[in-house]
């Protein structure tokens, strides 16, 4: 077995722990980067399937994402816009595609007023929330003991106000069922994007994308790096203590002053760790879960909704597909759409044959966009439940009670140990940009602990 010997060991060659491994090497520090796949990027994944070019994981890059937008323009990568030009499309409990223009869906009057009053009351909820620290609201337990579902219920019993505004935290962002997390952490999701109208705005959240595909962030970061970055390394044991850590895998043993865990919350438990984690980790982290989304490509000969004037935006808390999207790749004449199928109606899919559910979630589109929507050219369903190392979509968050009682604690380091992932950010939280932030966070954390240790030797 390989012995390594660095100050810092980074697990998870994702953009967090890419990106911490970076800044410690600027700061003079050594790193390894331990990675259990064969790839670099974690929940970021571009790969050619059938000839197309799909964004199998994150893609978009929205105007408030300073980290990733500064980290894209330093890498030298390009960017475009999402097609977004003519009509957006939203279906109905009468189930009736209607065709809108504006963020606000064609529903009638009354119920467009209820939405419209509650989200100014969430715009008004979520200004008072520090996305860093949700917990502290003076109101953090009473709104994390009611579940998103019933809080909306209590303002209103338009049923299709409630589902129109719930699925914007809840199966577009969190992927879970409503019912199963808290006000809270609804309004911290909303609070990480600036506002609940920003998280509801497709075309401020999915703003841009990236020529080429969103991985080439991780990959040109792991370049940097070169052979400090270690691929099919699986962590099967951390020991740690004052003297620092040694991480273990089938064939390395590294041995730093500091670790990093730059990957999802519910992993952890992947990894044997001597002496185990303090009591307070152990709790927190059962109370932390993946949401669960299938991201569906449809790839065709061409953009065939264009010609309709139709933008491929489309929205409807009543179908299979509760949205989809004009995905098309930079330059490329063929035209693709991606549609997500998320929480219960993924799980109720999965238990259809592979032929079953491609017809089932190519109908849903075809509601959106007519029966041209059934035939594409190339299929492919991102299916992050099924990925050993991910085990869900998109991030974690904590259930009913859970932010208010083990929040504060998430980043906070173990002795050596530091955590750094997106599912802890503030700010991007969720996104790309939240890693990024994360990753610059626990690095310079780490420099800080290491200049102290110095200072003290010395």
């Amino acid at each position: 077995m390989a012995e390594i010997s660095r100050d810092v060991v980074v697990i998870g060659a994702g953009a967090a722990g890419l990106t911490a491994a970076n800044d410690l090497r600027k700061a003079g520090l050594s790193v390894a980067v331990l990675e259990a796949r064969d790839r670099v990027g974690g929940r970021l994944w571009t790969d050619v399937i059938d000839g197309a070019m799909l964004e199998i994981g994150g893609q978009w890059v929205s105007p408030d994402q300073d980290a990733l937008i500064e980290t894209i323009a330093e890498l030298g990568l390009e960017t475009f816009s999402r097609y977004r030009d003519g009509d957006s499309v939203y279906v109905g409990p009468d189930g009736v595609a209607h065709r809108f223009t504006g963020e606000m869906f064609p529903v009638s009057a009354e119920t467009e007023r209820v939405i419209a009053d509650i989200t100014e009351r969430l715009d008004a909820m979520v200004a008072e929330i520090d996305p860093d620290r949700p917990w502290e609201h003076p109101n953090a337990q009473e709104w994390d003991e009611i579940s998103w579902d019933a809080w909306l219920r209590a303002q209103t019993d338009d049923d299709e106000a409630v589902r129109n505004l719930a699925f914007a935290t809840g199966s577009a962002m969190l992927t879970k069922p409503t019912h199963a997390f808290s006000l809270l952490q609804s309004l911290l999701m909303a609070a990480s994007a600036g506002s609940y109208s920003h998280l509801v705005d497709a075309d401020f959240i999915l703003d841009k994308r990236v020529v080429g595909g969103l991985q080439q962030v991780p990959q040109l970061l792991a370049e940097r790096l070169g052979d400090d970055v270690l691929l099919n390394q699986p962590v099967r044991g951390l020991e740690w203590g004052a003297s620092g850590v040694v991480a273990t895998t089938d064939e390395h043993t590294v041995r730093a002053r500091f670790a990093i865990l730059a990957h999802a919350p519910v992993l952890y438990s992947r990894i044997s760790f001597v002496p185990p984690l303090p009591r307070r980790q152990h709790q927190m982290h059962q109370h932390i879960s993946m949401g669960f989304v299938i991201k569906v490509h449809a790839v065709y000969d061409r953009p065939f909704w264009r010609e309709d004037g139709l933008s491929g935006t489309a929205f409807s808390p009543y179908e299979l597909s509760h949205e989809a999207y004009d995905n098309t790749n930079h330059d490329d004449e063929r035209g693709t759409l991606v549609g997500f199928v998320s929480d219960r109606n993924a799980d109720g899919v999965f238990e259809l044959s592979a032929e079953e559910r491609r017809e089932r979630i190519l109908e849903s589109l075809s509601h959106y966009y007519g029966p041209a929507a059934k035939n594409p050219i190339v299929y492919y369903e991102s299916d992050w439940g099924s990925e050993e190392w991910t085990r869900g979509a998109y991030a974690a968050s904590f259930d009913l009670g859970g932010l208010h009682r083990y929040g504060a604690d998430l980043r906070t380091a173990v002795g050596p140990i530091h955590f750094a992932s997106s599912d802890m950010a503030g700010a991007g939280y969720q996104h790309v940009d939240g890693a990024i932030r994360m990753g610059h966070l626990v690095a310079s954390n780490i420099v800080d602990a290491s200049r102290i240790t110095a200072s003290e030797v010395g």
